[in-house]
């Protein structure tokens, strides 16, 4: 079978086919993207709409920076952030805290228009756009679940999420490679900046949610 990574992010695509045994076609789509606190809502909704628009099985992705010191900020903001106040900016914020502790969390949503078999992760039917799911992610983020979020007449597309995080600390800019936050998110002490892509993508979030996501599609598609 093949997956439809809905993305404009040629990289990430690159680096889905290093974990999922299945073919993995590129579809650069803009999908639309709710304005929410839960990165899960985000995905969802972002893959239910990449499955009405291709009309076939894809996965799309979210993810974020979360400041412990900022209850978790910027989250979902992330890019806006990134985009109006900068990553020197976050730093400099950040470097006045005790508390420097952050982590990267991202999620892979799975959309092929049917429904999921229950499995011992928790199911969520629930709808989650006005939740927090950085606070439910202090004890829940490495399962995945499945979501359905109620669009008025009850008979929404189910999507399974993956979930991925890595622990780090908020350091002064470093290396040269990268993006984003990459700079400035320390692991193992090395920021993701000083790293080669290899050795980030074996320990990113998107990484980690993506195995998840791999072991659960090659269970899915073998047969009884």
């Amino acid at each position: 079978m093949t997956v439809t990574f809905v993305t404009t992010n040629p990289g990430k695509v690159n680096e889905a086919r290093e974990y999922l045994a299945e073919p993995v076609e590129q579809l650069d789509f803009d999908t639309p993207e709710i304005q929410s606190a839960d990165l899960g809502a985000i995905a969802a909704h972002k893959a239910r709409a990449a499955y009405e628009h291709a009309g076939e099985p894809v996965f799309v992705d979210d993810a974020g920076l979360f400041v412990d010191a900022f209850d978790g900020f910027p989250g979902p903001y992330s890019s806006y952030v990134h985009d109006t106040v900068g990553v020197e900016r976050v730093w400099r914020l950040t470097s006045e805290e005790d508390d420097r502790a952050a982590s990267f969390r991202g999620v892979v949503a799975y959309c092929d228009g049917q429904e999921f078999e229950a499995t011992p992760e928790p199911v969520d039917r629930e709808d989650r756009r006005g939740r927090d799911l950085a606070a439910d992610e202090r004890g829940a983020a490495t399962t995945d679940e499945q979501v359905r979020t109620d669009d008025g007449d009850g008979d929404a597309l189910p999507v399974k999420l993956f979930y991925g995080v890595v622990p780090g600390e908020i350091v002064a800019p470093r290396g040269d490679g990268g993006f984003g936050y990459d700079p400035i998110f320390e692991y193992d002490d090395r920021t993701f900046a000083e790293m080669d892509p290899d050795e980030k993508n074996a320990v990113s979030h998107r990484g980690r949610a993506l195995a998840k996501f791999a072991d659960w599609l090659a269970e899915r598609d073998t047969p009884e």
